[in-house]
């Protein structure tokens, strides 16, 4: 069989302020024609469908909306679980009559030991889970790490493998080796310890996985993070987003490109040169933007935002360092401007300019005259 591997929607997630919702729905666009396209048989999402336990009403309506069509009007059958970002309970509303459309949605640890068939192969939901829960389920206090709960969680799901069909794990956790470069990623470990063994993954013929937002994260040729299908920071700029398009019979996994509707774009330059060349750049697409200016700039980021109205963020080359003070430094002979001249030198790494020396003198021979 054939099928689409996605995670991380995030829906209903901002960029800082910025709302994503258009970006979002663009992407969800792309993925339903790659599933059209590509004729595949199933739609997997590994978990973090929502942002927040808690949603927005508008999140809820354009989740709701996404999956109704790839489900009831594309008829593509949806296996999804929940992440760590989502919240069970919610989520599994109407779970009792999901399945009759074929539309699998796990959140709970004892219903992924049941394997949803799909012609040639059993899926394995696995949602985002606690120790503790695996704990209760087995009955079995000696499970103590992640690997114990999972080698527990692997030789369950066994029991149930049919020998003529195809296996495929579907989770939400961090695996052994495992990169996690994206701030917007939640620094979780399933159960707040270490990362799941990827050995103990083995009896699987593919492993589906969430929660990091980099598909390069893991470099396993049946292991696998889709990533999330848009950059949700500023780390994740230079990241291509996409899906993995899986083929059961004979193996074979390729990577599908996603086209974000507005990029996130880094530029590092002076304010006189951003200004300058602004029109080369989309006004519509986010900014993370470095200053290379020694001098302060009054009111910049307002300034910048007439021509990159989404700057998500603004920092300087130059940041002011904390002054170093040195005690055995007599300071009560220096003059104000020696004492402006090394203070200016310690915090900004450089040298007054003579303009600067001329503009600091006449401010200081200002404000003794009023004292007089």
């Amino acid at each position: 069989m054939r099928f689409l591997h996605t995670a991380d929607w995030h829906i209903g997630k901002t960029l800082n302020e910025f709302s994503l919702l258009e970006d979002q729905q663009a992407v969800f666009a792309q993925i339903e024609q790659i599933a059209q396209q590509e004729q595949v048989d199933a739609v997997v999402v590994a978990g973090d469908l929502y942002d927040r336990s808690i949603p927005s009403e508008a999140a809820v309506k354009e989740l709701n909306g996404m999956l109704r069509r790839l489900n009831l009007t594309d008829h593509f059958p949806v296996l999804a679980i929940s992440g760590n970002h989502d919240s069970a309970t919610r989520l599994s509303t109407g779970a009792d009559w999901f399945a009759r459309s074929s539309f699998y949605l796990n959140t709970d640890l004892a219903s992924a030991f049941t394997p949803v068939t799909i012609k040639d192969t059993q899926f394995f939901l696995l949602p985002f889970f606690g120790i503790q829960a695996v704990r209760n389920y087995f009955h079995d206090e000696r499970i103590k790490t992640v690997n114990d709960a999972m080698e527990r969680i692997v030789a369950e799901m066994q029991k149930a493998f049919l020998a003529d069909k195809h296996h495929v794990l579907v989770a939400h956790f961090f695996a052994a080796g495992s990169q996690r470069t994206a701030d917007s990623e939640t620094l979780i470990e399933v159960g707040g310890l270490s990362a799941v063994a990827t050995s103990l993954l083995a009896p699987f013929d593919y492993v589906a996985l969430g929660h990091l937002h980099n598909r390069n994260a893991l470099n396993e040729e049946r292991i696998k993070y889709s990533g999330s299908p848009l950059k949700f920071s500023v780390s994740e700029a230079r990241q291509e987003k996409g899906v993995w398009l899986v083929d059961t019979d004979p193996f074979a996994v390729q990577w599908l490109p996603l086209e974000p509707l507005h990029d996130i774009t880094l530029l590092k330059a002076s304010f006189k040169e951003l200004m300058a060349n602004a029109k080369g750049y989309p006004a519509t697409d986010f900014y993370d933007i470095e200053l290379t200016d020694w001098e302060r700039i009054p009111d910049v980021l307002n300034k910048l935002r007439t021509v990159f109205p989404k700057i998500v963020s603004l920092h300087r080359t130059h940041q002011a360092q904390q002054l170093a003070l040195n005690p055995q430094k007599h300071r009560v002979t220096e003059s104000p401007l020696d004492l402006l001249a090394d203070f200016y030198s310690q915090t900004l790494g450089g040298k007054l300019s003579p303009a600067q020396y001329r503009w600091a003198e006449e401010a200081l021979t200002e404000a003794t005259k009023e004292e007089q």
